[in-house]
């Protein structure tokens, strides 16, 4: 599905399902970001205190994958209604922002080092 489905369908799909149940009216940017926030938080919630060996037992379970998903969705969802909720056109600010990283972390640079952009010399 990844591959036939744009990030237009899928807003699409979100802006339908919210309409559908009259929350826009709840959706303002402050609180999607709030929103966003807290499912971002139930991500970390699934890691925690769980060794990384844990981790990957976890993410290779069937009902580890399941949550996983759920909450990626989630956080998904939100992020689509806050990039609706300002007209952002998140492709583009995709887009913009990948290539703003690649002048930040030049590969020569970059490549297999963790260090953050100004610290790559």
């Amino acid at each position: 599905m990844d591959e036939k489905t744009t990030v237009r369908q899928l807003m699409k799909r979100a802006i339908e399902f919210r309409d559908e149940r009259n929350w826009k009216q709840f959706h303002d940017p402050k609180n999607l970001a709030a929103a966003l926030s807290i499912e971002a938080g139930e991500i970390q919630e699934l890691f925690l205190w769980k060794s990384k060996e844990e981790v990957e037992r976890f993410v290779r379970s069937k009902e580890g994958i399941k949550r996983l998903g759920e909450e990626i969705a989630d956080v998904f969802i939100y992020l689509l209604f806050l990039a609706d909720s300002v007209d952002l056109d998140l492709s583009r600010a995709f887009d913009r922002k990948l290539t703003e990283n690649g002048r930040k972390y030049p590969v020569e640079k970059s490549r297999g080092s963790n260090r953050k952009y100004d610290m790559l010399g």
